[in-house]
């Protein structure tokens, strides 16, 4: 299970994806960690996947993250009475709280958040940005709007109301079900959609109480304005691009993804790129030269992951999806290396022990270089940190919470496992050696490094910098005493 680049792939679960010998060819292929999108199937549906990706971590012997994506709220316009109305250019248009079926002059939209919070001048999009409509007046049931281009409006298609902050939570009446389903079978992430600000965070952070990892998804404009406070209170960012690209001009997106990834690799939280990667890769074996250019910028920027979507859920070659995106980031990856220049760490240092012995292992690993920094980990905070320094040293985490390991799966260079708590220093070393053997994590005559805290086992107390060679702690160790250090597999 050991991989041989740093950035990781989320693969979405769906009907191409969800038998287990599928799921099996998906992580044997390069998949990281599993997303389970809640905007479609049943609980059952869900269950089933969620149990095949345990039974396979079983078998593997190895932790593996999943996520689960909350819907967040759809904003939808009503039905028509002929299932759609022709719009033209420049025609008035209104929208209402009327459940009437619409027509070629209005249309119904039952939320009455959206008439709260636009004024004249805000936007209305609709059917992801093909039909634009400005307001021209709004009362507390009806706005009256122009149709900014022609096009034809149909039934339940999506709304999106960029210039606006809507009074109402992140969390839907559904995804406080779908989110204490999730909960009960012991998903990882939880990725939270359309984040207005760090106020949504923490509403769901008090419903989680520890249980997973928080993951804000970046969609709407309002998000953008609290970057930096999201980021502060979430666990990681997923950058989806898809409704950012809806509610934010396309040509800003860009620039708002590499802004994303840059404040996330500053404060030290990970970062996924995600929507629209490998799209022509639902329908065909291979992507377009400008996806896969896509995917490798996002390497370059320094994402800890990228994401498929439709591409693994549905579409017709989700292996090949997932084998041709680890294709592309081990090909960045090379490049990066041959100019290391382009991976310069950005992670804001603070004036304690674990930023300083991070930073000194750093220089380290340029000097040796090790096979492996090995970093003893509690709350996984330790092996955060390693990872953010982004020294092409792979992390070998090590913890005896799998929660913890399976949270880290997502993480950078991270090649995370559960084990027991090591008794003392010594039996860290030893443990140290005969795992990353095990694991592959070594090579004649170049040492590992070992990042810890003593006490051993508690959190927070990282002040331990150790080299080890371990070709000479495995010759010196009877084999029969080296059993001590095999790992426990995942709960």
């Amino acid at each position: 299970m050991r991989r041989e680049r740093h950035t990781k792939i989320v693969a979405t679960i769906g009907p191409a994806s969800s038998q287990p010998d599928q799921i099996r060819a998906l992580l044997l292929a390069g998949a990281d960690v599993f997303r389970l999108n809640f905007s479609h199937g049943s609980h059952k549906d869900h269950q089933s996947r969620y149990q095949a990706i345990r039974a396979l971590e079983a078998e593997m012997q190895h932790p593996i993250g999943i996520l689960l994506d909350l819907q967040g709220p759809k904003l939808r316009v009503g039905n028509f009475a002929t299932g759609y109305a022709d719009i033209v250019a420049g025609q008035s248009f209104s929208f209402d709280l009327d459940a009437t079926p619409g027509d070629s002059l209005r249309a119904p939209l039952l939320h009455p958040e959206i008439y709260a919070a636009v004024s004249p001048g805000d936007l209305l999009l609709v059917d992801d940005g093909k039909l634009r409509f400005t307001v021209v007046s709004c009362t507390a049931h009806q706005c009256h709007t122009i149709a900014l281009n022609a096009g034809v409006i149909s039934n339940r298609k999506g709304v999106n109301v960029p210039s606006a902050i809507l009074p109402l939570s992140a969390l839907t009446d559904k995804d406080r079900i779908d989110l204490a389903f999730g909960l009960e079978l012991g998903v990882d992430w939880i990725a939270l959609s359309f984040v207005q600000s760090a106020a949504d965070i923490e509403e769901l952070r008090g419903l989680v109480g520890g249980r997973a990892s928080l993951m804000a998804k970046l969609e709407k404009p309002s998000a953008i304005e609290q970057l930096d406070q999201i980021i502060a209170v979430a666990d990681g960012v997923m950058v989806a691009r898809g409704d950012l690209g809806v509610e934010m001009p396309p040509e800003d997106v860009p620039g708002l993804q590499k802004g994303i990834v840059h404040a996330c690799r500053q404060a030290g939280k990970p970062v996924i790129v995600a929507t629209q990667m490998l799209e022509s890769m639902i329908s065909s074996p291979t992507p377009t030269r400008a996806e896969a250019s896509d995917v490798a910028t996002a390497v370059y920027d320094g994402a800890d992951a990228v994401m498929l979507s439709a591409e693994s859920a549905s579409g017709a070659y989700p292996v090949e999806a997932v084998r041709m995106m680890s294709r592309i980031i081990a090909a960045g990856e090379r490049d990066l290396q041959r100019q290391p220049e382009r991976g310069q760490s950005v992670f804001h240092r603070s004036g304690n022990a674990t930023d300083a012995v991070c930073a000194g292992l750093r220089a380290m690993a340029q000097v040796l270089p090790p096979t492996a920094i090995v970093a003893y980990t509690t709350s996984g905070s330790t092996s955060l940190r390693m990872a953010h320094e982004r020294s092409w040293t792979p992390v070998l985490s090590l913890t005896p919470d799998v929660q913890v390991a399976r949270m880290l799966a997502l993480v950078w260079g991270v090649h995370s496992l559960q084990m027991e708590q090591p008794r003392n220093v010594d039996d860290m070393i030893l443990r140290s050696a005969v795992i990353a053997h095990e694991q592959g994590f070594n090579a004649q005559g170049r040492p590992i490094v070992i990042v810890a805290g003593t006490p051993v086992g508690v959190s927070g107390t990282t002040n331990l910098l150790r080299l080890v060679w371990p070709e000479e702690v495995l010759a010196a160790t009877p084999t029969r005493n080296r059993r001590t250090a095999v790992r426990k597999e995942p709960a």
